[in-house]
């Protein structure tokens, strides 16, 4: 019995510790984060037009929706892209949410 109950415990300790390298923070138990994606070069400050896309991941397995840049630009009527950043949620890998916001005119 404790020898079931030591393997149980390193093997979740290897779990845990051999996450894939990833280009952003994740938390194995919850994650929030906002970053950015992308700048352009364009000599504006003005970002008056907002547009976002969201896509939902459930248990990791199952993935729908759009995140593109382009259907953000689509619905917020965006022309020109002043800046680009990146929202997640993820809640133990269960469900998680991800969404693009652009910034433009």
């Amino acid at each position: 019995m404790k020898r079931s109950v030591m393997a149980l415990i390193a093997g979740a300790s290897l779990w845990f510790l051999t996450a894939c390298a990833t280009p952003f923070p994740v938390g194995t138990i919850y994650t929030e984060l906002k970053l950015p994606v992308a700048v352009t070069s364009a000599n504006t400050s003005r970002h008056e037009k907002v547009g976002t896309a969201e896509c939902t991941s459930v248990l990791a397995l199952v993935t729908t929706g759009d995140a593109s840049i382009q259907t953000a630009m689509k619905n917020g009527g965006i022309k020109k892209i002043h800046h680009v950043d990146w929202e997640v949620q993820n809640i133990l890998g269960i469900i998680g949410k991800y969404k693009v916001v652009v910034y433009g005119e």
